[in-house]
């Protein structure tokens, strides 16, 4: 039930006729530009915005749409998981928001505390 929900939304983040995600539909969810995202996500802006790189660009913003979506589902909506994802710290990692630990490649890190929170257990 829980993985069906997750996966209905986050298709709302692809493209109808592409089987790949929307940079675009990302960056416009959490409130930045391409290149923020690109910066984000770790690859480079003309990836984001080919066409061509759907498998990179889809492996890239995997992570940041799983977090979005579980967190959406748990916070009522896209928008507040958006301002949660880049504003509020996340206990026992110095102040450090989703949005900065993504940025450092620990996408697991916040996926894994967000199970915690959806399991029961708060830091």
């Amino acid at each position: 039930m829980v993985a069906t929900t997750l996966n209905m939304t986050a298709a709302r983040f692809g493209d109808e006729p592409a089987p790949f995600l929307s940079a675009r539909r990302v960056a416009e969810t959490l409130g930045v530009n391409l290149s923020e995202l690109a910066d984000l996500v770790g690859v480079a802006r003309n990836t984001l915005a080919a066409r061509v790189g759907g498998r990179k660009v889809d492996a890239a913003l995997s992570p940041v749409v799983r977090i979005v979506a579980m967190a959406g589902e748990m916070a009522g909506n896209e928008q507040r998981a958006a301002i949660w994802f880049k504003h509020q710290p996340i206990p026992g990692w110095a102040g450090k928001t989703a949005y900065d630990l993504v940025r450092e490649g620990k996408a697991d890190k916040v996926l894994a505390y967000l199970e915690a929170v959806r399991s029961g257990v708060y830091a």
